[in-house]
């Protein structure tokens, strides 16, 4: 089957420029200047975008255990409605996801729904603690993310041990860092002393950004993620971790976007039920619209498309070492189809996500999701999951 997308704005981390994107059989085949092409199928994109589709690397499915918040499958939906083709969810499920079999478990999951592709997590710690590690060398088999997400590594010991651990079995630490600057100095001094592979999750701010600005000019190999709320919200109360900031912080994460100290736009989705954000619950529920609201500020800052492509699909996929995020002969057919110039506000009462944890309905953002293409299949069309 070979599906021809015709007449597109063609936008990933190389450029920015019209032509076709030619699919064959899951697989891109072609990407370039109008031509004529044999084809099964033509698709007209009227001049609309095409991106490689995103790659999440930090999201709660809170699946298996919390259904009344989300499962895989409605977080899934969610992410397709928001351009997203894959997802690494957090191990801070019930039980934790700390044992191969638990891994395999939801990847298996996440195959028979064929939705998303998925990286699930595994646990740094028992029961996400710093006091027993998990059997890493197992756990690398099956997954090369390793996070205790949702609680801090305050052991310095413990996290000693697990960056020499990422080096010995080849995964990433995905952190959790609260009190954000203390913990983000200590692993950054611990990386200088050992090495390993590190990635800061959610930073927040100023200091973050200039501590990382720092180890990237002295040589540490790490990389960082901020997430839509963080560029969007700020002198607010609305509960998350880490808080929302203040228009300072806020300012310096865009300078981190701008000058490539910040690697990765990530989103922390966390969905909740209303009664749990009552009770004080931290999260928002941000996958579904996190494209309208980082195209909003790249839009406001000047920021080109080409950046906004490398951050959410070329960065994640370098750093699962995936071969994804490029339109190249020979890379999965993982395609989000967008309009680019729309404006509209970020309507909470619209979200397919099981939660609608938002401080942010009304707000103007700006874009929309018209199709979401996985493996050369579409998955998800403009209100309508497939």
């Amino acid at each position: 089957m070979i599906t021809l997308y015709r007449n597109a704005r063609l936008i990933d981390a190389t450029g920015d420029r019209y032509g076709d994107l030619t699919v064959e059989d899951g697989v891109i085949t072609a990407c370039g200047p109008l031509s004529w092409q044999r084809a099964d199928k033509v698709v007209d994109m009227r001049r609309n975008a095409l991106m490689p589709a995103f790659i999440d690397l930090h999201c709660h499915l809170r699946d298996p255990g919390y259904p009344q918040k989300e499962t895989m499958e409605t977080g899934m939906r969610a992410a397709l409605k928001g351009g997203y083709a894959h997802l690494i969810a957090m191990a801070n499920t019930d039980p934790v996801i700390a044992t191969p079999m638990l891994v395999t478990q939801n990847h298996d999951k996440a195959k028979g729904l064929r939705l998303c592709a998925l990286t699930q997590a595994a646990a740094a710690g028992e029961s996400l603690g710093d006091d027993t590690p998990t059997d890493r060398a197992a756990l690398s088999r099956v997954t090369n993310v390793l996070s205790n997400d949702g609680k801090t590594i305050f052991s310095d010991e413990f996290m000693k041990n697990l960056l020499l651990d990422s080096t010995k079995y080849g995964f990433i630490i995905s952190t959790h860092c609260q009190p954000e600057r203390a913990i983000v100095e200590r692993d950054i001094r611990l990386l200088r002393e050992v090495g390993g592979n590190l990635h800061i999750g959610h930073i927040s701010r100023a200091e973050t950004v200039d501590m990382v600005r720092r180890a990237k000019a002295e040589g540490l190999q790490l990389t960082c993620e901020v997430t839509p709320h963080h560029l969007f919200g700020w002198d607010s109360d609305y509960k998350v971790n880490p808080p929302l900031r203040m228009r300072a912080d806020v300012d310096a994460l865009i300078a981190g976007i701008q000058d490539g100290t910040i690697d990765c736009l990530a989103t922390d989705h966390a969905p909740h039920t209303p009664e749990d954000k009552a009770n004080g619950a931290a999260g928002i529920s941000g996958i579904e619209h996190a494209f309208q609201i980082y195209l909003k500020v790249f839009t406001d800052h000047g920021i080109p498309l080409t950046r906004l492509s490398q951050m959410l699909s070329l960065n994640p996929a370098r750093r699962l070492g995936l071969k994804a995020g490029l339109f190249l002969p020979g890379y999965p057919a993982d395609v989000t189809a967008l309009a680019v110039e729309e404006e509209s506000e970020l309507d909470a009462y619209a979200m397919i996500s099981r939660s609608h944890n938002t401080p942010f309905h009304g707000r103007a953002v700006r874009g929309r999701v018209l199709k979401t293409i996985v493996d050369g299949e579409t998955r998800y069309e403009y209100e309508k999951v497939v």
